[in-house]
């Protein structure tokens, strides 16, 4: 496979985005991972003077990554509902194919809003290069819910269109709506959150149905915004390639111990 002759894969860059993506060959990478900024001014990286500036970093870093991808490439963007809206309709305009709306339930308590519906979830983007993309559907089966129907059918089966239907052994096709329970919520101690290294982890489990659906052994999985450094950790144990960057010299350090 060929990956990129400018950089050493399987390492973590400190790098500025712009930087790390302009060493990328084009064409090179298999999945990209994504959970940049949301500008919910919860740390300086994630804070912008205006949501237009945000806007135009954003779009910047998407334009300078997607010719990196391969025509089988895969990219899942992490963000708000409300900043996906926008980031889908740039995707889109720039060619690219729109595969799903993922809803994370982040099992992580609610909003205390009163004047809308309480904030509990966030959305990832999947989007491909072309339609000839990666998707392991067998690879993120998950457990059926109506267990009593499903135990009944694999009895009997059940009539489905005129044809005896038995259930998948390891479960039903994965959907649109993620349960996970957010990292500050697995970490508790005595039923207390514990203050986190980096804010905003991604879950361990969460990343590896990702690169699990959407790449094969040896691929080449890339993260610009590595942060805790999850996405080169899961893609080190499921046997895939990586390489990652972030502009924060610490994120860079922390993602580097948990790798060892």
């Amino acid at each position: 496979m060929a990956y990129s002759t400018k950089m050493e894969y399987n390492k973590i860059y400190n790098m500025d985005c712009f930087e790390f993506l302009s060493k990328i060959d084009q064409n090179s990478v298999d999945l990209a991972v994504l959970d940049p900024p949301y500008n919910m001014k919860k740390a300086d990286w994630d804070t912008f003077v205006s949501e237009e500036k945000f806007f135009e970093f954003t779009f910047g870093w998407l334009d300078a990554l997607l010719p990196k991808l391969k025509e089988t490439g895969g990219l899942y963007i992490f963000n708000t509902p409300y900043n996906s809206a926008f980031i889908l309709q740039h995707l889109v305009s720039k060619g690219m194919v729109f595969q799903n709306w993922i809803t994370w339930d982040k099992r992580d308590g609610l909003g205390a809003s009163k004047r809308k519906y309480s904030n509990g979830q966030e959305t990832i983007l999947f989007f491909t290069k072309s339609n000839k993309h990666i998707f392991n559907s067998d690879e993120i089966r998950v457990p059926y819910e109506s267990t009593d129907r499903i135990a009944h059918a694999a009895e009997k089966g059940i009539i489905k269109n005129g044809k005896r239907w038995f259930p998948n052994p390891n479960g039903r096709l994965c959907g649109e709506v993620w349960h996970f329970s957010s990292e500050r919520h697995k970490t508790k101690v005595n039923g207390k959150v514990q203050k986190l290294e980096h804010l905003t982890p991604k879950p361990t489990d969460l990343i590896e149905r990702i690169i699990k659906a959407s790449s094969n052994e040896n691929d080449l999985v890339l993260d610009c915004f590595v942060g805790s450094g999850t996405t080169a950790l899961v893609a080190q144990k499921l046997n895939r390639n990586f390489i990652c960057a972030d502009k924060n010299k610490e994120f860079v350090e922390l993602s580097n111990k948990r790798l060892k």
